[in-house]
Order: C-alpha cells, then sequence, then structure tokens
C-alpha cells in the first residue's frame, strides 16, 4: 500500500536550490535510507515529507489515515517535565491518555486511599485497553532502559545532552505511526545501543524513512536507498552495499553518454564552423539539433570532498602518558594508566556513554591536569582537535575569513601549496559560498568547514572526538582515506563501528571502573576476539547505574517502588509467559499437521509470528519488572 507520493517538489533557500521538480513514493515496508552531501537538503526532505516544512512548488498525496513520527535533530524539550512526561508528549489519543494515566497514578501514590483518583484511574482502564495503552507503556519503559536511560521521573533540565537526544529517540520509536522518520538516529547512542536500535527497526512494521552516516547500519537496516545530488533525486533498491554498486553502474552510463554527445558536439560544430547556412529546412533541422545537444549537456561530475594530506614534522616523542589516575566525586575515569603514544599510532578510545571517553581525550592534549601521574607531550608535536561541538566558531565570519585564520595556503606531502580558497573549494565550498556568513550553512556545512579549519592548520597529531557526528557519508569516506596518508598520530573516539574499521589499529577500551583495556587490531577484531568482555562491560555500566547512593542523598530521593500497574503485571506475567508459550506450542502441532493444506499453514504461521512476537515483548518486559523488583528488595535491606 502506498503511504504517501511527492509529485514534482521544489524547495530552494535564496538562490540555492535544494529540490529540483522531485518526485517520490513510500509504500508499507519501505525503510529508505537518505544519502547526499552536507547541505544537499536531506534534513529539509524529511521535514517535508513530516509535514513540518513547506515546498515551493509540486503536490503531495497522502493515504487515508497516514501517521507520521518524525525524530528531528533539533527537538524542543520541556525542561521542567520528567522522562516519562515527555516521552508521552504528542497529540494522539493515545498519548493524551497515558499522560492522564501517569497523572493519576503519580496522585495516587501520594495519596493511596483517595477513593476519587481510584475511580479515576478504574474508568480509564477500558480506554487503556482499547487504545493499547498498557502496552505503549510498558513498551516505552524497555526502550527507555535499552537507551540506557534508567530514571523515568528525572526532570528533562537535569540530564545531559547525549540523554536529552536518547529520550527523543525514544519519543519517536514509542508513539504510533505507519511512517517512522528519523535523522540520525544513531548520534548520541554507544555500540551496543546501535545494534539493539538495528534489531528493533528490522522486527519493526511499518515505513521507515531516515538519515545516518552510520554505514554498517545503513547495510542491515534498509531496503530502499534515495541520494539528493544537485537537487536531483537518484533512487536505488537494496541496501547501502547495493548502492555503492549500482551508482557506479550510473556514473559509468552518464560517462559515456557523456562522452558520446561530447564527439557528437564536435562533429556538429566543425560543420557549423563550416559556414552552414539554415537556407533548407534540413539544414535548420541540424542547428537545431546541435543547440538541442549543447544545452543538454550532463552532470556527471559527482561532488566529492578532496583532502590533501598535510602535517608538521613530528619528533620521536608524541604524547606519553605515565601512571595517570582521574576521578570525579561520584566517578573514575582512569586508574594508574601509562601509555606511549608513536609517530603513525592509529588509536580508537571506545566505551559506553559517560565512561570518560572525552575526558581522556583532554588529558592527553593537556587541557585537563589529572589527579595523579604525568602527561609530557613532545615539543614538536603540533596537535590539530576536531571536538564534538564547533565552539569556537564565530559565526559572524564569512566562509573564507575563518579559513584564512587558520592559513592561507597549505603544503601537501607531495609538495603541492594549495590556496585556501583552493581547500575550499576541495571541500565543496564554491567560489559564491566562500563570502557567505557561517552562520547562513547548514549544521552538515559547519561541521565540514570546521574539519578543514583543523586541517588546514597542518597538525601532526589529530584528535577526532565523535567525527562521524554530523559529517556525510561521502566526507567520511575521503576523510578515512587521508587519514591512511596522514605522517603523524591520530587518536579518535567514536561510536562509528565502519570508521573504527577503516581507520584505527588499536583499540583502548574503557568500561567504567577506571581501568583500561589494550587490544591490537580494529573494531570487528575486537568484537570477535573480546565478545565475553563486551558483555562484562555491559554488566559493569549496569552496576555504575545501580550503585548505592550515599546515605545524604539517598534521604533527598524518592525511594523505588512499583506503580499500582506494574506491580499487577509483575504479579501476572510469569503466568502470561507460560500461557503464550503453551499456546506456542500448541500451534507447532497445528502446522505440522496441516499437511498440504497451504492456506491453513499460511494463517498458523502468521498466528506463530504474531505470538512469537508477543512473547519476545514479553521476555523484555520480565526482564524489565525483575531487575526493578531486585532494586526495591536492595532499597529496602539497606
Amino acid at each position: 500500500m502506498n503511504l504517501i507520493s511527492l509529485e514534482n517538489i521544489s524547495k530552494s533557500y535564496g538562490e540555492k536550490i535544494l529540490l529540483d521538480n522531485i518526485s517520490l513514493s513510500i509504500s508499507e515496508g519501505d525503510k529508505i535510507g537518505v544519502i547526499g552531501i552536507n547541505g544537499t537538503g536531506k534534513s529539509t526532505l524529511l521535514k517535508i515529507i513530516a509535514g513540518v516544512e513547506t515546498y515551493d512548488n509540486g503536490n503531495i498525496i497522502t493515504a487515508n489515515k497516514l501517521t507520521v513520527n518524525f525524530l528531528s535533530q533539533s527537538t524542543v524539550f520541556d525542561e521542567d517535565a520528567t522522562v516519562l512526561e515527555q516521552v508521552f508528549k504528542g497529540d494522539s489519543p493515545v498519548m493524551k491518555l497515558l499522560r492522564e494515566y501517569e497523572t493519576i497514578t503519580k496522585a495516587l501514590e501520594r495519596s493511596p486511599e483517595d477513593a476519587r483518583l481510584q475511580k479515576m484511574l478504574l474508568d480509564l482502564t477500558p480506554k487503556m485497553d482499547g487504545l493499547n495503552g498498557w502496552q505503549i507503556e510498558s513498551d516505552a519503559k524497555t526502550i527507555l532502559t535499552k537507551l540506557n536511560i534508567f530514571d523515568f521521573e528525572a526532570k528533562v533540565g537535569t540530564l545531559s545532552g547525549g540523554q536529552k537526544k536518547r529520550i527523543a529517540l525514544a519519543q519517536a520509536l514509542i508513539t504510533p505511526a505507519n511512517l517512522l522518520i528519523l535523522d540520525e538516529p544513531t548520534n548520541h547512542i554507544d555500540n551496543d545501543t546501535v545494534l539493539w536500535l538495528e534489531q528493533y527497526l528490522n522486527s519493526r512494521k511499518g515505513a521507515l524513512l531516515m538519515i545516518t552516516h552510520d554505514r554498517y547500519f545503513l547495510d542491515r537496516v534498509t531496503n530502499r536507498i534515495i541520494e539528493l545530488h544537485n537537487g536531483n533525486l537518484y533512487r536505488y533498491s537494496g541496501n547501502y552495499s547495493v548502492f555503492l554498486e549500482k551508482k557506479s553502474e550510473r556514473e559509468e552510463l552518464e560517462r559515456a553518454m557523456e562522452s558520446k554527445r561530447e564527439n557528437l558536439y564536435r562533429r556538429e560544430l566543425a560543420w557549423i564552423k563550416r559556414g552552414a547556412k539554415a537556407r533548407t529546412t534540413k539544414q535548420k533541422a541540424r542547428i537545431d539539433r546541435f543547440e538541442e545537444i549543447a544545452n543538454s549537456k550532463l552532470e556527471v561530475v559527482e561532488d566529492k570532498v578532496q583532502m590533501s594530506s598535510a602535517s608538521t614534522r613530528l619528533g620521536k616523542k608524541v604524547i606519553e602518558l605515565m601512571d595517570v589516575t582521574m576521578s570525579y566525586p561520584d566517578k573514575k575515569i582512569v586508574n594508574h594508566f601509562s601509555y606511549i603514544f608513536s609517530k603513525n599510532d592509529r588509536v580508537g578510545i571506545i566505551g559506553p556513554n559517560g565512561v570518560g571517553k572525552s575526558t581522556l581525550l583532554n588529558i592527553c592534549t593537556g587541557r585537563i591536569q589529572p589527579n595523579e601521574g604525568t602527561v609530557d607531550i613532545g615539543e614538536t608535536v603540533k596537535i590539530g582537535y576536531f571536538s564534538q561541538e564547533n565552539k569556537e566558531m564565530d559565526e559572524s565570519l564569512r566562509v573564507i575569513q575563518y579559513i584564512k585564520e587558520a592559513g592561507e595556503f597549505l603544503k601537501a606531502s607531495d609538495g603541492e601549496v594549495i590556496s585556501a580558497a583552493k581547500m575550499l573549494e576541495r571541500f565543496l565550498f564554491s567560489p559564491e559560498m566562500q563570502w557567505t556568513p557561517i552562520s547562513k550553512l547548514s549544521g552538515g556545512e559547519k561541521r565540514r568547514l570546521y574539519l578543514l579549519r583543523v586541517l588546514m592548520e597542518a597538525p601532526n597529531v589529530l584528535i577526532l572526538d565523535e567525527p562521524t557526528n554530523d559529517l556525510d557519508i561521502q566526507t567520511l569516506t575521503i576523510l578515512e582515506d587521508y587519514l591512511e596518508s596522514f605522517e603523524g598520530t591520530v587518536l579518535t573516539v567514536s561510536h562509528d563501528r565502519y570508521f573504527l574499521d577503516k581507520v584505527v589499529e588499536k583499540l583502548l577500551v574503557l568500561d567504567g571502573s577506571g581501568e583500561i583495556t589494550y587490544h591490537t587490531g580494529n573494531y570487528s577484531e575486537y568484537i570477535e576476539k573480546y565478545g565475553a568482555v563486551v558483555k562484562k562491560q555491559q554488566d559493569e555500566e549496569k552496576k555504575n547505574k545501580e550503585k548505592v547512593i550515599p546515605k545524604e542523598e539517598k534521604k533527598k530521593d524518592k525511594p523505588l517502588k512499583f506503580s499500582y500497574k506494574e506491580q499487577k503485571e509483575f504479579d501476572e506475567i510469569d503466568n502470561v509467559i507460560s500461557e503464550t508459550e503453551d499456546s506456542i506450542s500448541k500451534l507447532d502441532d497445528k502446522i505440522n499437521s496441516a499437511g498440504s493444506d497451504f492456506e491453513l499453514l499460511q494463517k498458523l504461521l502468521a498466528e506463530k509470528e504474531e505470538l512469537s512476537s508477543k512473547l519476545e515483548n514479553l521476555y523484555e518486559r520480565w526482564e524489565y519488572l525483575n531487575e526493578l523488583s531486585e532494586k526495591i528488595e536492595a532499597q529496602k535491606s539497606v
């Protein structure tokens, strides 16, 4: 079933054309990845489809009862709302009902004997049943837990930026919709959570449209790719790997067509120069054809970021960490850690969110002094720091002014001297764009500009903190190629598995306890060799989340306890799981005895798939409820 169709949609910002008469249809079961250079209009396209952005020309046709849920890169949060209240924000009937339910249950916790509140809760029960509210509430808590958000009553305003992004993702996933639109959903979540999100989206019914730079994620989730380029839209059936093959074939065909057109143009031009006159109908038609050939040039040159590797001479000593310890009152980052970085080292730092990866980077660069130990940085070291935020970017400057602050010229490793203007062109900033104020650039274009600024300073030690956030795939691909020829040391924090596999040769693994594990090899090799270590890392993370709160804080905090609905669900869930398992077992018997009755067999298999999905959700819910029960019992015993 077709959900939404875009017909000849156009969108411009000033003189910049983002979408030029594009058409697109999205059907049930489509899982579409959107690819393109930053600034080409990917996010704008998503906003138009989501109905939050207008378009200049064209038409959009939607199916009856189409529901769309959209995860934007810039979600507006209610700072005073609790986590659950934020997740349940929305105008759909079930979201309104869940907000009402949460309000009443909280009031009942304060006044459990209030008969009026009890009646209000009873009156809500049939409505919750009718709109599947209980399941959605349960799913919301399960998803938040999977996204490492455990305190559902925490105020949104007290959370970090990364935690807020994950709450916005949970809100998008839990809101019922038959078209889910996600703009960079893998930003701000760690590798284990990305794996969970892959599985969730693969099992989710309904259509999916998303932008992501995570190439493994695209490969495992999508079944269609659309590429935006110079206002045009190209469609490919298949995942990211198939897209690469088909795009190569398309570009080769376009090059062949353009070569043929140029040869024909040269012949016709020679005829014109010989003094052809439009005295006859035949000659006039040939002149018209010449003009048509001249105006039909195919643009086959693909926008690619070109980087010339350049660096300052680096001596033998780079960065040496000797017996370094760093801790905060509530967390130990590094515990007596020593490491000597050498020239041409390619080191990745990995671990769950919040364990101190960025802090370790700042210790290595001298931005943060450790509690104990020494950090010795070599005299010839020139650090280029590509941080998560463009904090030092003066957006009142024009693009070329910002780059020239770092350097007027860059001397590449092959001896070529490249001007700032030329480097900007290689980074897809046209001469006209170079005089644009930075404030008018898109978020992705600012990140690309910031990366060029770092490289224009010709560092010999590159520190990359989450470099894949907000950079498009094409830029990442060329950055990876650049780093292969870079004559210096690279130290990076990243959750992008593909980037880690391409770039790093060693890993430092943080687990939240202060201990750092060293591994030689890339990320995939680490996962293959240390699967058990990763599991331990996850367990340690849970322990950190569940650690005992100091007594003076404990008095202030509200004690954990089951809600009315959770207690009822906890008492009944074992029986429900058992009954569901029995039902699946009986279905298996029926399937085995169905013989050649294919119509019956198809019906039974559909029933089994539905029950199996229900059982999987029950298992996840059982795990959550039992973990909560253990926390409550542990709290009572303290």
